[in-house]
């Protein structure tokens, strides 16, 4: 019995202590915090994988896990639009963290002054996230501060090693044939850290929906330059996609992680095999990419077409051998080479 009254003495203080109770926004930070929490924390992740942050609601378990937390580490950059209601329904009192502090945003040009939220998309900018999620934990839990400081160095020189590896594998490419249309604008960071031109019929959020003209100019775009690297997102509805395939003859070269994490059986389970799977999917696809110039000769000739009847409006931007048709006050896409 005295034995393990003086084994218990000699234990340090904190032994029995609680974990520190962690509230992660979505699956990609979820696996940032582990990395750099481990047993340490116990963490909860609102959105799991495959889940789209965009458009999600919030249930009645997700404002417990909030109010029992002792810290939120969220994305920032106002990607988790929900948040606020849920902080205040839940009655969270506590340290927010914003992962992307520090983080330079780039702007969305389809919305103005807006910010992109999907920094994480550049390694240099994941690295930012790692920095503040260990300085967040050890401010919040300073007993395990040894802990948090090893594990972020460890993970920090693995997102290096990555980051080297990336680049790799895109310089292996053509500078001409790096072109990729995605479900959604979540890659602009990983297109100026790494030298590759996304295109994507719909904005920065899943909530926005691509017009018809939208699609008409990307369709004009797949054809005339021949992108062969079309690709879905595991978070967006495929039928857009599967649109594209059809009406411009490309084909869908896979599926990319872009705003969550595959669940754990899946091919991105984590930040760092994510990346690994949309770059190998990214460069086998990119390669298949062979660049044509537009035909004049077809464009003037659509000029002549559309100038000749009423019945018809033209957009400079549609493809050369589209037009659209006003049929009971409707548009409809006709090829000019249908019979009308």
């Amino acid at each position: 019995m005295r034995l393990w009254l003086i084994f218990l003495l000699l234990l340090p203080v904190n032994a029995f202590a609680t974990p520190l109770k962690v509230v992660a926004s979505f699956s990609i930070l979820g696996d940032m915090v582990h990395q750099v929490g481990g047993n340490d924390i116990d963490l909860k992740t609102l959105v799991g994988p495959n889940g789209d942050a965009h458009v999600y609601e919030p249930t009645p378990a997700d404002a417990k896990a909030l109010a029992a937390a002792d810290l939120v580490i969220i994305n920032g950059l106002s990607f988790e639009g929900w948040l606020g209601r849920l902080i205040v329904s839940s009655g969270y009192t506590g340290s927010i963290v914003s992962a992307s502090d520090g983080v330079k945003p780039l702007e969305f040009s389809g919305a103005g002054m807006a910010q992109d939220p999907h920094a994480w998309q550049n390694i240099a900018n994941a690295k930012i996230y790692v920095m503040n999620i260990r300085d967040a934990l050890i401010k919040a839990d300073g007993a395990h501060a040894a802990h948090y400081k090893t594990h972020a160095e460890k993970y920090l020189q693995e997102l290096d090693t990555l980051d080297a590896w990336v680049k790799a594998q895109i310089a292996s490419v053509p500078n001409n044939k790096r072109e990729v249309i995605t479900s959604h604008d979540a890659f602009q960071y990983f297109g100026k850290a790494y030298g590759v031109r996304f295109i994507a019929p719909q904005g920065i959020s899943t909530e926005s929906e691509a017009s018809a003209a939208d699609i008409a100019r990307l369709i004009d775009q797949i054809r005339t330059q021949k992108i062969q690297a079309m690709f879905m997102e595991n978070i967006s509805d495929p039928r857009l996609i599967k649109q594209l395939e059809t009406d411009a003859g490309a084909y869908v070269g896979g599926t990319l992680y872009s705003d969550a994490l595959s669940p754990p059986d899946g091919p991105a389970s984590d930040y760092i095999a994510m990346f690994r799977h949309n770059v190998t999917q990214l460069a086998a696809g990119m390669r298949h990419n062979t660049r044509r110039q537009h035909s004049w000769r077809s464009f003037n000739t659509l000029i002549v077409i559309v100038s000749s009847t009423s019945r018809f409006d033209f957009h400079p931007q549609f493809h050369p051998h589209l037009i659209w048709a006003v049929v009971s006050n409707h548009w409809t896409l006709a090829d000019k080479n249908r019979s009308l």
